[in-house]
């Protein structure tokens, strides 16, 4: 029954079985333990109950704590069970095989013993026969066959050995089924109570589903009858209809030839009414053209007549102007105000004629509505009339008769008409509209009487219009604004009260908000995205052409149209609506847009804008445009007319020139703006002031913008001009012409101008001039430069001194608005007759070894012929010449010499000193001697050298090895040394070559580098060799010399480039490829045969591969290293799982986690700051809250700061799950290399891996985006990973986790499979998930043991899929003990002394465990196991029993303290195991188990010792005895018997030389014994142990080694003794070496002690030879 125990402890059979006194200790919310609800139930109700019934919820609770202990009993006892019934099938087969085995092995034993008694029968015969060699030869059989006879005989009692303890196991598992036969009978009427009970359900289901199908199917045959019934009904109506409708197409036949013959009818009629009318036409147009050509004949005799008096007053008034110049007078001011009397008398004649026109249309137009106001009052009775109000008509009436009378009482004021909406008109307008105004304008109406009826006529809105488009006769100017004011039914006016406000015209601003909202609702239902092939446009739907609609000097009361056309920029067809103009531009903007429907992609359509100018000032606004996808507008700006001035250079170079002579050079006062004004020249030393007086006559007194664009119209009819303005008008011409005296061809005609409000009268008070006088300027000084011309002034240069001039000069100008312009004169007075008049010749920029020429004019002032000599400085020589070196230049006349300058690239060294080499300029001074003139005339040649070289770097590339699957892309720069830019190109480039960009073709700018791809591809394998040639614009080449390696790999792939789909982030996109091997021969006739360049081609065979993947990188590949056997291929997945990096999510984390402090801060310091809040703004107070939050932890250590802003793993979920949401999409590119190598990589020798070659490589582009998931987990702040935290071993938990739909589709959902023997389980799958909809899912974890349990669930859907990862700990007891091994030796201790020993045990896990610490001999089981046989007799392996030998006294030799007690968690305990035996023995031994929680077995500890009686102890040698002390006494010697009994105590020390060499010696056979000394307590005259051994001469002779001899141990010490032993010369190996010596130990008493050495020779270790006695 000591096997019993040991194979199956009680407290493993228990194992799992929760204790009664266990408590959960699990107190988190968001668990659910299965026994809880009912505990929770009962516990609801107790405080509201009776002490009787709190006592009855007590018993009823512990009854169904009970109850549930009992069922998770029967549970745990029926899995034990099925455990053992597991057990005794496998114990059953395994005794089976045993059987087997052990019957083989009998008989295998019965065909020896008949061999050996066979071959003992030929020995005897061969003895006979004297035959030695056979006899020896049979005698090595036999001992072979009594070799394997013994070695089955051990086999044979091994597998007894065996068979007997499978057996005991066998019947103790019976004893353990027979124990749980009631539990086994008890689990079989529960399952057949429980298929009972099922059937009964079953019974009960399909009793439930029959009558729900019979009422199913009366229900079908009602909807079967009733849908008859209404077909029955459908089909006589539609009888009924059809007959209606036969009926009715016999009406409509005849009516309908009636009328088509009605129609045809009408038809000829207006077929020759249409003739008629073509012919009346064809008569209309030939009198037109008769009439054109008399009319164009009267204009031409009008023209000449105008041209002859323009002549004639031009004339006029340049006499005029003569005679008022002549006077002193201003003559431009006389003619402007002349002309301007003749133009407002000629518009007053114009307006009187219009005045009397308007004045009988009116009389007739109220004479008509009299007549017809007469016939309605026949019929009707009249309205009553308001008193004291005058009515339209009275005031109309008035007016005419006061006209008539001569009054101007009538007429309304004059009033500036700027952003009036709508004016308020005294006149009737053309578009038969008036205004009824309110009693108290009219009484503003009357308030001017003497105000002059002309300018109140010029001031109001009627003249504002163009006059040709009115039409008169067509409208009625007496109608009233508001229809239905003259109809009976009309309500009298009634007068507003003064105190009531009156409602803004347009609305108040509410009531424009409340329609810019309700425009803005309508908007939005009308635009819709657009979405083409999964892309959405976004963007400007339309473009415009030109993009920006701009009015540049527009004239007031001229009328503008520009068109833009409109494209439809989108992906699809598009609608365009226009919503209309800025408000700002309302007035003066109109837009003619005709919708053109639904547009195609990159259709356009035309918009043609109106612009009519009423005010001179600039507008900027925008034209607005509905389109399907969104609003979108074109910019429009409206500019006045300015001035822009300049001059065409700021320093007029004069040079040299000879006293007494004068130059004269012209500057350009160029005016590019829209807007004249008046300018004049000055020195810059001299003062102007401005002073602004008004004229006689001031313009803007008289006329408003308004009013000058009416003016501007009848002058511009009057004198017979466009109303558009293609010709300047009058006083513009008479501007001009003033200007042009000075260059009539700078004119730009064409140009309206805007003629200036203010009159301004400048006085400009030169002060006298104390400066030189060479330099002046011409006569024209000041004067009017009209808009858009360019005036030139001469400035004169009269030399007087010798030596250099310099003078500067500015312009002014009246309007203020313009700047002042400056500009500066130089020249040189000279007295030499010959000069050159370009003393500096710059030839600007030149290139070595190119030829460059200028010509040198030299002019003279001499009368007389002159010879010239050209020298050049000797040191350029060589660079640049003068041809001819010699002439003669004639009087007063000039001559040439052409220069001719080649560089050389040795012009550094030889120019010297007047070449720069770090700028680069070359300053050559040049002469020309004159005869008869002492000092030479010099000039200078400037020229700045470049070279024209083109470097390109690296000189050489080497592209190295290229497979023919791929490109190889290297960069050169190609810098340009030279100043000046330079055109290259790439020529004559091989077929597998190719640069960019641009094809290799381009312009290179001055000192610039280019960086040029130069891409390689090659088509076969073989060596490449060649040279890239540019050439520069002037044919120079630059050659780039490559080099590289074609490699045909022996493996390809299917796809060189995978483009994944759009992956969700945490989602896996997967792509399958190819790795062909389809080199199947070495033939190259056949196919082009894998090689490196022009090696020898790959052999044929298998070939391996391995992708070589980052391990930062998102991507999988599987499998990553194969092998391609010939003409096969190897199917390759790529799996592609976005994440997002850990930086990022960190950073995001610590955002969150330094707004939550700066918020917290910000919240504390609220209080205090609330009053300040009002005077301070939003911002002002947000860097107040980040300064306080530094300044916070800045005074924080950094520790601290750390551990505020410490990002948990929590924290980084949820800031992963933020980002995930607002994960915009990306796209990354990666490129994974993939290695070759030959051979299959099977072959390899253990890890040693294959040798790839770096040439063979193939590259796998794989195309990676990826966008936002479609599921997110809305629960625990979006994190992914649900953690259940610790949960007892048996105890369930459930957590719910939210998941919403954020895609805007509806999703069907799928779950991957959970482990089913796992702890994890998914309570309630969702199918569906609608767009926007959250779903909560539980999920629930049950460990069945101690273990970290994490799985993974994969919410499946179209649109990608989200992971949950489920992580739970099941916590059941973890300890460590500090002992290494299962074995705690005690050592060697004197009889009835003791020692101790400690060790300790750590709880690592988070509960605090129970234990309990068992020795095996004080064990109950202990009595029956000494009833066994001991272990030396059943079994040699195992000689020593567990428990060993004990004290006689019946106390136990080993003791431990404590006993039990409670581990808490992550806590130690200290444990003390005492060693006491009571007589000497060396074969003292226990067995230690510590128990936790009263049933599992955590460790099982060896406890052994020895005890002697005297302080020495000798170890080492064979056993020689027992480890079982006889059951017999042994008798108590004395000490004199006892010496004598000692004296031959043996020792067997064994050695075995081991020779596997003949040749070469082995090393020695080695054994050590141990002689030491025990540390006692007790009084001895000796301390230490001496010891020594005798016969060491002889033992060396034969052999032995034995080092040392003799010596003396401490107390509490051990010494060693050597033995070694080699063969000696004389030895036989068939015969082993026996000796033997006496060890002596002499301590408290002397001890005697027989060494027995026995050496044998073996071939083999572990050998054993038979010794015979």
């Amino acid at each position: 029954m000591e096997e019993d125990a040991s194979l199956f402890p009680e407290g493993e059979l228990l194992d799992g079985v929760p204790l009664v006194e266990e408590k959960d200790k699990l107190d988190d919310a968001e668990f659910e333990v299965e026994p809880l609800p009912l505990e929770a139930e009962g516990r609801a109700n107790l405080g509201c109950h009776s002490p009787q019934k709190e006592q009855i919820a007590d018993a009823e609770g512990r009854k169904k704590k009970a109850t549930v202990q009992e069922r998770m009993e029967a549970l745990y006892l029926r899995k034990n069970l099925s455990h053992l019934d597991k057990l005794h099938e496998e114990k059953d087969l395994f005794i089976q095989k045993t059987r087997e085995e052990l019957r083989a092995c009998r008989q295998r034993m019965d065909l020896i013993t008949k061999q050996q008694e066979s071959m003992a029968a030929k020995v005897a015969a061969e003895r006979e026969a004297n035959n030695t060699a056979a006899v020896g030869r049979l005698q090595a059989a036999s001992r072979r066959l009594s070799m394997e006879l013994e070695s089955e005989r051990a086999q044979q009692q091994k597998t007894q050995a065996t068979l007997k303890e499978s057996e005991n196991t066998m019947w103790h598992l019976e004893i353990r089924e027979g124990q749980l036969e009631d539990v086994r009978r008890a689990a079989q009427e529960e399952a057949a109570a429980v298929r009972r009970h099922l059937q009964v359900q079953a019974a009960e289901q399909l009793r439930k589903e029959k009558e729900t199908l019979r009422t199913v199917e009366r229900s079908r045959l009602l909807r079967v009858r009733k849908s008859a019934y209404l077909q029955k009904e459908h089909g006589l109506r539609h009888q009924k209809l059809v007959e209606d409708a036969q009926k009715n197409h016999r009406v409509a036949v005849k009516f309908l030839k009636a009328s088509l013959g009605r129609i045809r009818e009408r038809e000829r009629k207006e077929e020759l009414e249409s003739r008629e009318q073509m012919q009346r036409r064809m008569d209309a147009v030939l009198a037109l053209k008769n009439s054109i050509t008399a009319n164009r004949e009267t204009l031409r005799k009008f023209q000449v007549r105008g041209q002859a008096r323009a002549e004639l007053a031009e004339q006029k008034a340049q006499a005029e102007k003569g005679a008022i110049l002549a006077q002193g007078g201003d003559a431009f001011k006389h003619l402007f105000h002349q002309r301007r009397r003749q133009e407002l008398e000629a518009q007053k004649r114009a307006f009187e004629e219009e005045q009397k026109l308007r004045k009988q249309e009116i009389v007739h137009r109220i004479l008509k509505e009299e007549a017809e106001e007469e016939d309605r009052r026949k019929k009707r009775h009249p309205p009553t009339k308001p008193e004291g109000r005058q009515t339209v008509r009275d005031r109309t009436w008035g007016y005419i008769s006061d006209f008539c009378e001569g009054k101007s009482t009538a007429v309304t004021p004059c009033r500036p008409l700027v952003h009036q909406t709508p004016p308020v008109h005294s006149l009737a307008l053309p578009r038969g509209t008036q205004r009824t105004p309110r009693p108290g304008q009219e009484n503003d109406t009357f308030a001017h009487p003497k105000t002059p009826w002309l300018v109140e006529a010029i001031s109001s809105d009627s003249v504002q219009v163009d006059p040709g488009n009115v039409n008169w006769e067509d409208e009625t100017l007496a109608e009233p604004e508001i229809s239905g004011l003259w109809n009976e039914d009309y309500k009298p006016y009634q007068v507003p009260k003064e105190d009531v406000d009156r409602k803004p015209v347009g609305g108040t601003k509410m009531d424009k908000d409340i329609l810019a909202r309700t425009m803005e609702q309508l908007r939005g239902t009308v635009i819709h995205k657009q979405v083409v092939s999964g892309r959405e446009f976004k963007g400007r739907p339309f473009n415009s052409k030109p993009k920006l609609i701009h009015f540049k000097d527009f004239d007031i009361g001229k009328v503008y149209k520009k068109k833009i056309t409109l494209i439809n920029a989108t992906y699809t067809i598009n609608y365009c609506k226009l919503v209309g103009v800025s408000e700002q531009l309302k007035d003066f903007i109109h837009v003619d847009f005709d919708p053109p429907g639904p547009m195609s992609a990159g259709m356009s359509c035309e918009v043609l804008v109106t612009f009519k100018p009423m005010t001179n000032k600039d507008l900027e606004g925008d034209v607005s445009f509905l389109a399907q996808t969104g609003e979108f507008s074109v910019p429009l700006k409206c500019s006045t007319k300015k001035c822009s001035l300049s001059l065409d250079k700021e320093l007029v170079d004069f040079g040299s020139y000879v006293v007494g002579e004068t130059a004269s050079r012209i500057i350009t006062l160029t005016n590019a703006g829209g807007l004249g004004t008046r300018f004049k020249f000055l020195l810059a030393s001299e003062s102007c002031e401005m002073d602004i007086s008004q004229s006689v006559l001031k313009i803007s007194s008289v006329f408003t913008y308004e009013d000058k664009s009416f003016y501007e119209k009848v002058t511009t009819s009057f004198s017979e001009q466009h109303v558009e303005g293609n010709e300047s008008s009058p006083i513009e011409e008479t501007s001009q012409k003033e200007s042009g005296k000075l260059d009539s061809k700078e004119q730009e005609e064409g140009r309206p101008a805007d003629s200036e409000g203010v009159t301004m009268t400048t006085i400009v008070n030169i002060p006298p001039s104390e400066e030189q006088t060479e330099i002046s300027l011409g006569e024209i000084r000041e004067g009017e430069i009209g808009p858009f011309s360019s005036i030139k002034v001469p400035v004169i240069f009269t030399p007087v001194i010798p030596g250099a001039v310099h003078t500067r000069f500015k312009v002014v100008f009246k309007n203020p608005q313009c700047p002042t312009l400056c500009f500066r004169v130089i020249g040189v007075a000279i007295d030499v007759p010959v000069w050159v008049p370009k003393p500096n010749v710059d030839l600007k920029i030149c290139m070595y070894d190119r030829l460059y020429q200028d010509s040198v004019l030299v002019h003279t002032r001499s009368k007389a012929a002159l010879r010239l000599k050209f020298e050049v400085c000797k040191e350029l020589r060589g660079h640049l010449e003068l041809l001819p070196e010699m002439g003669y230049i004639q009087a007063l006349s000039s001559y040439s010499v052409q220069l001719k300058f080649l560089p050389r690239h040795s012009l550094p060294e030889d120019a010297g000193k007047y070449f720069d080499k770090e700028s680069r300029v070359l300053e050559a001074p040049m002469t020309i001697r004159v005869a008869d003139q002492t000092k030479p005339v010099g000039f200078t040649v400037h020229a700045i050298v470049t070279t024209s070289d083109l470097e390109l770097s690296p000189s050489e590339v080497d592209f190295g090895y290229c497979t023919i699957y791929e490109a190889i892309r290297t960069q050169v720069s190609l810098c340009n040394h030279s100043l000046l830019p330079q055109e290259f190109g790439f020529v004559g480039l091989p077929k597998f070559v190719d640069i960019q960009p641009n094809d290799g073709f381009g312009t290179i700018l001055p000192l610039e580098t280019l960086q040029l791809d130069v891409v390689f591809q090659p088509t076969k394998a073989r060596d490449y060799n060649f040279e890239l040639v540019c050439k520069s614009e002037i044919n120079r080449c630059f050659k780039l010399t490559c080099r590289a390696m074609g490699v045909h790999p022996p493996l390809e792939l299917s796809h060189y480039q995978i483009k994944f789909a759009a992956t969700s982030l945490y989602d896996t996109s997967v792509a399958t490829l190819y790795v062909i091997n389809s080199h199947v021969s070495v033939n190259a006739l056949i196919h082009s045969v894998p090689r490196v360049g022009s090696e020898e081609a790959c052999p044929v065979g298998p070939t391996s591969f391995e992708f070589l993947l980052s391990p930062d990188l998102p991507i999988t590949i599987s499998p990553s290293v194969g092998t391609v056997c010939p003409g096969k291929r190897c199917l390759v997945q790529v799996a592609f799982r976005p994440v997002l990096p850990s930086e990022l999510i960190q950073q995001e984390a610590f955002q969150a986690l330094t707004k939550e402090a700066e918020g917290k801060l910000s919240h504390k310091d609220m209080a205090p700051q609330r009053k300040d809040l009002q005077r301070q703004s939003v911002s002002t107070l947000r860097l107040q809250n980040r300064d306080r939050l530094f300044r916070a932890s800045s005074n924080q250590p950094p520790e601290q700061q750390k551990q505020d802003l410490r990002c948990s793993s929590h924290e980084d979920q949820v800031a992963r799950a933020t980002l995930v949401r607002s994960f915009p999409g990306k796209f990354n590119k990666f490129v994974i290399p993939c290695v070759v190598a030959s051979g299959d990589i099977q072959d390899r020798k253990g890890m040693e891996p294959l040798s790839f070659s770096p040439h063979n490589t193939l590259y796998l582009e794989l195309w990676c985006p990826a966008v936002a998931p479609s599921i997110v987990v809305t629960s625990n702040k979006g994190t992914t990973i649900s953690n259940f935290g610790h949960i007892a071993v048996g105890h369930c938990g459930v957590k719910k986790v939210s998941i919403q739909n954020i895609s805007p589709e509806d999703l069907a959902l799928e779950f991957s499979m959970l482990n089913p023997n796992g702890p994890f389980v998914l309570l309630n799958p969702i199918r569906k998930l609608l767009a926007g909809e959250t779903q909560v899912l539980a999920l629930s974890f049950s460990p069945r043991e101690s273990v970290l349990a994490q799985e993974a669930l994969d919410i499946i859907t179209k649109r990608g899929t989200l992971s949950l990862t489920l992580v739970g700990t099941g916590v059941a007891s973890m300890i460590t003990c500090s002992i290494e091994g299962d074995v705690l030796n005690m050592g060697y201790v004197i009889a009835r002394e003791s020692v101790s020993s400690g060790f300790k045990l750590q709880n690592n896990c988070s509960l605090p465990i129970r234990f309990s610490l068992q020795l095996d001999s004080l064990s109950s089981t202990r009595a029956k196991a000494r009833q066994q046989l001991p272990q030396f007799l059943t079994s040699r392996a195992k000689r020593a029993e567990v428990v060993g030998v004990q004290n006689h006294s019946g106390q136990s030799v080993f003791s431990v303290v404590p006993v039990e007690g409670v581990l808490e968690a992550g806590g130690a305990q200290d444990f003390t195991v005492t060693f006491s035996p009571d007589h000497e023995s060396l074969y003292f031994s226990d067995r230690l188990q510590v128990v936790l929680l009263e049933k599992k077995i955590s460790r099982q500890i060896l406890l052994k010792g020895a005890a002697r009686e005297h302080m020495m102890f000798v170890e080492g040698g064979d056993p020689l005895d027992v480890p079982v002390e006889s059951l017999t006494v042994i008798p108590a010697l004395d000490s004199e018997h006892r010496e004598e009994a000692e004296e031959l105590k043996p020792i067997l020390v064994t050695l075995e030389y081991l020779q596997l060499d003949v040749d070469m010696p082995a090393p020695p056979a080695t054994r050590e014994l141990h002689v030491g000394c025990i540390r006692t307590t007790q009084l001895s005259p000796k301390k230490t142990v001496e010891f020594s051994l005798d016969s060491i001469t002889s033992l060396q002779h034969k052999g032995f080694t034995i080092e040392p001899s003799r010596g003396f141990v401490e107390r509490g010490q051990t010494k060693t003794i050597s033995i070694s032993w080699m063969p000696p010369a004389d030895f036989d190996p068939d015969h082993p070496l026996m000796a033997s010596a006496l060890l002596q130990l002499r301590g408290d008493v002397k001890e005697l002690y027989k060494v027995l050495f026995v050496a044998q020779v073996v071939s083999s270790p572990g050998g054993h030879r038979s010794l015979s006695t």
